[in-house]
């Protein structure tokens, strides 16, 4: 078995999404956060939206205002001194803005493919440091409560945001627990050690690169003893940049993550690392190429092209279940083995087991 895409792909495509504004679309429905609760299958959706634009000659930016709590509009005219070169972002001589902005919605599925997406938004931006949106959450269930890990969006940079639900109905913000500019947080489902561990990728402005570091918690709000855990590899699928895409799940060789790589064409794959099982700051062995790929139209083409991007997967019976975000457009679901996963990845410089 190698990777299986869904013959319903994509699975959810914005058309399937109300706006959440009137005189709004949305452009985007992608990177889900997935969870088990009862019998349902759980997809906490990125919905990016945007204000109905009729005038050629400015662009509407939306964003959330903290001091009225209501979404605003901002017009901001086409002239020589912005950038309009990355669809997502306008960039004006005093600051950047995105594009869109985006909220989390809700969707329950009773067999993983068919999804009754909510009528309206689950989470929108609520405070200062989310005036550019919420986005990509990532859910790890610790006994009966589920921590979600997402980025929040403002002028002040890219901070982390947690929340936690025991039914996906309520939720109750825990404020940020990763200072800007950092995202890509992934909680490990429970201590090792006796502590917490999260993966995570800070944004470095002078010498570093987008790359992951692995931080520990004993009360999984605060956190310290950050490390440096991979890098990104030159010349190869991921140099451009890497970061956590799934929540780690325990295997009998260690702890394996999969995680999204970029090369500097912005083009985003799929590939493993396998961390030691008591020490996950160490890594055993990780993907020399990528297990999957963009290949279908979907995942070629669209808002933001040649990109698939997981915020988690389910395991079962051997069976890793995909569900990623497709060009920053929509949400597909992919099916492949543990063994394929695995057989993908070569051993580390640091000494250690064969792998079965």
């Amino acid at each position: 078995m190698t990777v299986i895409r869904s013959n319903k792909n994509p699975i959810i495509a914005p058309r399937d999404v109300s706006a959440s504004n009137k005189g709004w679309e949305v452009i985007g429905v992608f990177n889900a956060g997935v969870a088990k609760y009862k019998d349902e299958v759980i997809l906490m959706l990125r919905v990016a939206e945007r204000p109905i634009n009729d005038n050629s000659a400015v662009y509407m930016t939306p964003l959330y205002d903290s001091t009225s709590d209501r979404m605003i509009i901002q017009t901001i005219a086409k002239t020589s001194d912005c950038d309009f070169s990355d669809v997502r972002v306008i960039k004006t001589p005093d600051k950047s803005y995105l594009t869109s902005i985006s909220h989390l919605r809700v969707a329950r599925s009773n067999d993983g493919i068919h999804f009754k997406i909510d009528d309206k938004p689950t989470v929108l931006p609520g405070s200062i440091y989310e005036s550019y949106g919420i986005e990509d959450p990532r859910i790890t269930q610790i006994e009966d409560t589920y921590y979600i890990t997402y980025s929040a969006i403002s002028e002040y940079g890219i901070c982390t945001g947690l929340m936690t639900t025991k039914d996906f109905v309520s939720f109750h913000r825990e404020g940020n627990v990763f200072h800007p500019d950092n995202k890509d947080v992934v909680i490990f489902p429970k201590p090792i050690g006796g502590k917490y561990y999260a993966l995570h990728r800070p944004s470095c402005s002078h010498y570093g690169k987008p790359e992951m570091w692995i931080a520990e918690s004993s009360d999984l709000r605060q956190w310290g003893n950050h490390r440096h855990l991979a890098s990104v590899r030159e010349g190869f699928w991921d140099d451009g940049r890497i970061g956590a895409s799934a929540i780690p799940f325990e295997i009998e060789e260690g702890w394996l993550e999969i995680y999204h790589g970029a090369n500097k064409n912005n083009r985003y794959c799929l590939g493993a690392l396998l961390l030691d099982k008591n020490e996950p700051w160490k890594v055993i062995a990780r993907s020399e190429i990528p297990f999957m790929q963009p290949e279908d139209d979907f995942e070629v083409e669209g808002f933001f092209g040649n990109v698939i991007f997981p915020c988690g997967v389910l395991v079962e019976d051997n069976i890793v279940k995909i569900y990623y975000g497709a060009s920053d457009t929509c949400v597909g679901y992919a099916e492949t083995s543990l063994d394929h996963i695995k057989a993908n990845l070569h051993l580390q410089s640091i000494s250690r087991p064969t792998m079965r």
